[in-house]
């Protein structure tokens, strides 16, 4: 959005009276800040999305520290398989 210090109500000078070249350039300048604007709403959200996955990590790793049970303090506690490997039998 561009600010004016005139009114539009001001007549303007014959020398200032716009192109075709000059309205392609400002459309084309309306066209580079759209695409500016959605780079960075974009760059916005995948860093808010970066975010939560890392704060719901963390948060789901304290939780599962913060409820361990006895069992869990132990390698390989509650496992069911035989105990044959490594016994040299």
């Amino acid at each position: 959005m561009r600010f004016s210090s005139h009114s539009r109500s001001v007549s303007k000078n014959p020398a200032e009276v716009s192109s075709p070249a000059a309205e392609d350039v400002v459309a084309a300048d309306e066209q580079e800040s759209a695409l500016i604007k959605t780079i960075g709403w974009i760059s916005a959200g995948l860093g808010a999305v970066a975010l939560g996955l890392f704060v719901g990590r963390e948060l789901r790793l304290r939780y599962k520290f913060n409820h361990r049970t006895p069992y869990d303090f132990y390698a390989h506690a509650g496992d069911e398989e035989d105990v044959d490997f490594g016994l040299g039998i």
